[in-house]
């Protein structure tokens, strides 16, 4: 049900942001409510994507859960895909996209996912627009922390 998209310019290329959303394994340093990240698997395909599943495990006040997801990383067009595999979602997709922009990397964000439980639900949808500003801006403070 809630979606949220941004677009914005970064001054740094297309293929370090695409490395930055990439590398699941560090989401836990940098990303707020990210508790941990698990790799399961990696792989390669014979279109020249990569297929990652990843779980993650997000901590937001009294709720701890885990998900899976399968990541298709396309480096070729500078894209990563998420589609929902378990947890406590009825569903989730998202999508990064970075194209080579004068000033840097024009980045396109979007999202949008349903918990299964509606006490869950309606507590993210109160904060839901913050949070995810919260998390596209923990991104670019990681780029300026490991690019700037």
């Amino acid at each position: 049900m809630p979606t949220h998209s941004e677009n914005r310019v970064m001054p740094y290329s297309a293929q370090q942001m695409y490395d930055l959303v990439a590398d699941v394994r560090r989401y836990p340093e940098f990303l707020p409510w990210n508790a941990a990240a698990r790799v399961r698997a990696v792989t390669p395909q014979p279109d020249g994507t990569e297929v990652m599943e990843a779980d993650l495990v997000i901590s937001f006040k009294v709720f701890r859960e885990r998900f899976g997801s399968r990541v298709t990383l396309d480096p070729a067009r500078m894209r990563i895909d998420t589609e929902y595999l378990d947890g406590p979602f009825r569903y989730m997709k998202s999508y990064w996209q970075f194209k080579d922009h004068p000033e840097g990397c024009a980045v396109a964000f979007f999202v949008d996912f349903e918990f299964k439980n509606a006490v869950l639900q309606n507590l993210i949808g109160t904060v839901f627009n913050h949070a995810m500003q919260r998390i596209v801006r923990a991104f670019e403070q990681r780029a300026a922390a490991l690019y700037g």
